[in-house]
């Protein structure tokens, strides 16, 4: 059931294209373009929703002849049989997804609320029919008789389950009540993602008076000139609340009112009391999901959620996340007083703000390591660190990627590489690197086309999309990244590796406490020297990036790791805060958020990375899971050891075996097996607290 409703909700990619004189809708036809990559060039607003009526008619109509088979139920004729169902349905989200994500308009997202009430009923009508789970169980119960491979067996378990789980065994009325659930809480996070999108690109801050620049350096500057040039504004400065723009200011501007201005527009995003306002959006759906998880007989939504994890309970997480805020903690409070400190010798007669932590925390890294990022970004070009990531895939795992103009494109901005090994053709690969207002903030990759085996056992390819928010170029400037965002982009491919280096027969989902192992173990390469040597190169020069330059940044390597790990930590305790409520109350947002905060003892100079009324995550597939980023970094850190144990960030024995257990199972198998099988033991968090700087190596 779990890969059956996969194949519903996956909002990505397509797999199939036609040409537009023989078809009358692009989806209706096969797809000839190169690697079958969905027509973009060919397909039209209006080919989507009667594609999206005719893909949920034919689902329902390939699931009835599998209810109706008079056979007796096997593994074939139910559960692989459901596997090849919905393939129009799939096809038309697949294409919709990237422009839904970056690329949206006005009339993509009516057309999403409008269809979102359908998907989840024709879901519902799926996940409900009684008739059908009757195959499913008769098969789970007579599995012995089947001779299935281990994936074959996990796949069964996983249908089997996500019937329990999705309310088979509801009464009738209470199944009802499921259904409009459902139907509500589809409609309001698709509000609460527009609502989001709208405040971030609703709130502008134009610099009329140079003398307000101060500090920030001269390519920031060019860049906010460009912004507001772009909108008429010629003379004027623009800054935004999208990171490539925030960011530098929030760590450069001297102006501390404008910083701020910036800060309260940033952490105010749905909180504004106006139409995009999500406070009783979130606590809509806080309290419909406790109902519907008391309604399938859970204490909890996060009960619910865990119990498919690798951490099972919410008293696993909570531990855990315990453990590293004690230690983490105190490290940000003494980074809160170095600056506090650092303001009073300035002679600022004022206290630390959020909103100063970091234009002070860059004083401090320049005072201290002699390092800034803009000394650091001329070597980090956007096409230069998406080299280094290629090379690191190569040495690893003997994958190559050579740029194709020749694929149909969601959007001009996006580059297309195909991928091959042994000069044998593995999947597509495509990035888009810049904001726009099209296009939601963060990072994100998709699997658009999953890999699998089709009906007849053929291999199917991946088609994978990379999609960021980094400084665009300007002028005869390229896009130039931050350490940071280097680390970013190296996360998205580690996501991509796990799609392209997938070997499955069929398609399975991965824990959302292990889907970030594979993504975190790549940010381990980004600044090995090794690497840089090979990358980071001067933009305008070439020159590799020198030694003393690389020492600097591995020294720094640790620095405001206090800040980092609380802010993060601050947001995924909400989120187990609001998931953990037992009962469906109504919630006062901005109350519920304070005195969670209090409750964990986060100091006022810094709030959660994600406040409640912009958590996305949470809204999204995050839900009961933010915790999950720091989860996977006790198995990343770890299993990076096992790189570093040889004495060979490349060694290849140890590249297979992570490619071979982790890499191409995808949810094939259990998790915690498939970490076993790598590491020969389970994970601890000492690697982790080591990683952050938290005990001495």
């Amino acid at each position: 059931m779990k890969k059956f409703l996969i194949m519903l909700l996956i909002f990505s990619l397509g797999a199939v294209s036609c040409k537009q004189e023989t078809c009358e809708n692009p989806f209706y036809c096969d797809w000839d373009t190169p690697f079958e990559v969905p027509p973009f060039d060919q397909i039209k607003f209006e080919h989507f929703k009667p594609a999206y009526l005719k893909g949920m008619e034919e689902h329902m109509a390939e699931v009835n002849a599998i209810i109706n088979n008079q056979e007796e139920p096997t593994f074939d004729n139910t559960i692989r049989a459901m596997q090849f169902t919905g393939e129009l349905l799939t096809k038309v989200q697949r294409a919709m997804g990237p422009l839904s994500g970056a690329n949206t308009n006005d009339s993509i997202q009516a057309l999403q609320r409008e269809m979102s009430p359908l998907f989840s009923k024709h879901r519902d009508d799926i996940a409900l029919n009684e008739k059908l789970f009757e195959r499913v169980k008769s098969v789970y119960e007579n599995r012995d008789k089947f001779d299935l491979t281990p994936e074959e067996s996990k796949l069964l378990e996983d249908e089997y389950l996500g019937f329990i789980r999705s309310g088979i065994g509801l009464a009738p009325e209470d199944k009802e009540r499921l259904r409009k659930l459902n139907s509500e809480l589809s409609l309001l996070s698709v509000k609460f993602g527009e609502n989001l999108l709208a405040e971030t690109n609703g709130f502008t801050l134009v610099i009329d008076n140079e003398q307000d620049l101060s500090g920030l350096p001269e390519g920031i500057r060019a860049q906010a000139a460009d912004a507001a040039r772009a909108r008429g504004m010629d003379g004027k400065w623009l800054f935004t609340l999208h990171n490539p723009s925030y960011i530098p200011f929030m760590t450069y501007a001297d102006n501390r009112t404008l910083r701020e201005k910036m800060f309260r527009g940033y952490m105010m995003r749905g909180n504004n009391g106006n139409a995009n306002d999500n406070n009783q959006i979130l606590a809509d759906i806080i309290r419909l999901r406790v109902e519907k998880a008391r309604l399938l007989g859970y204490e909890s939504h996060a009960d619910y959620v865990l119990e498919r994890n690798m951490a099972k309970e919410p008293e696993t997480v909570l531990n855990f996340l315990a453990q590293i805020w004690e230690a983490a903690l105190p490290v940000a409070k003494a980074e809160a007083t170095a600056q506090q400190e650092l303001i009073n010798r300035e002679g600022g007669n004022f206290s630390l703000k959020p909103w100063d932590w970091f234009y002070y925390t860059e004083k401090i890294r320049k005072e201290k390591y002699d390092l800034s990022d803009e000394e650091t970004k001329p070597w980090f070009s956007a096409k230069n660190v998406t080299e280094g990531m290629f090379h690191v895939a190569n040495r690893l795992y003997g994958l190559e990627f050579s740029e194709r103009n020749d694929i149909p494109l969601y959007h001009p901005d996006v580059k297309t590489f195909e991928v091959k090994r042994d000069n044998k053709h593995v999947g597509i690969l495509m990035i888009d690197y810049h904001p726009r207002e099209s296009k939601r903030g963060g990072a994100w990759c998709s699997a658009m086309r999953p890999q699998r085996l089709d009906e007849k056992g053929k291999f199917v390819t991946p088609l994978v999309s990379i999609v960021t928010n980094f400084t665009p170029p300007s002028g005869d400037t390229p896009s130039l990244l931050t350490p940071d965002e280097a680390s970013t982009l190296f996360h998205e491919f580690g996501h991509a590796l796990h799609s392209l280096l997938s070997n499955t027969e069929y398609v399975s989902g991965t824990s959302r406490d292990f889907v970030e192992l594979p993504s975190q173990i790549m940010e381990h390469w980004v600044f090995e020297p090794e690497v840089l040597k090979v990358y980071a190169k001067h933009y305008q020069t070439g020159e590799v990036i020198p030694d003393a330059l690389i020492e600097k940044i591995g020294k720094a390597g640790k620095f405001n790791q206090g800040f980092t790990t609380v802010e993060y930590l601050a947001a995924s305790s909400l989120d187990m805060e609001y998931h953990s409520l037992t009962e469906p109350v109504e919630l006062n947002i901005g109350e519920f958020e304070k005195n969670a905060m209090d409750k964990y003892g986060l100091i006022e100079e810094i709030i959660p990375r994600y406040r409640s009324t912009y958590f996305s995550h949470i809204i999204g597939g995050y839900s009961a899971g933010y915790y999950s980023y720091i989860w996977c970094e006790q198995l990343d850190a770890d299993a990076f050891k096992a790189f570093k144990e040889t004495g060979d960030i490349f060694n290849p024995e140890v590249a297979a075996r992570f490619e071979k257990e982790i890499l191409s199972r995808k949810g094939s198998k259990d998790e915690l097996e498939m970490w076993v099988a790598f590491r020969g033991r389970e994970p601890g968090i000492e690697a982790l607290l080591e990683n952050r700087g938290f005990i001495k190596q």
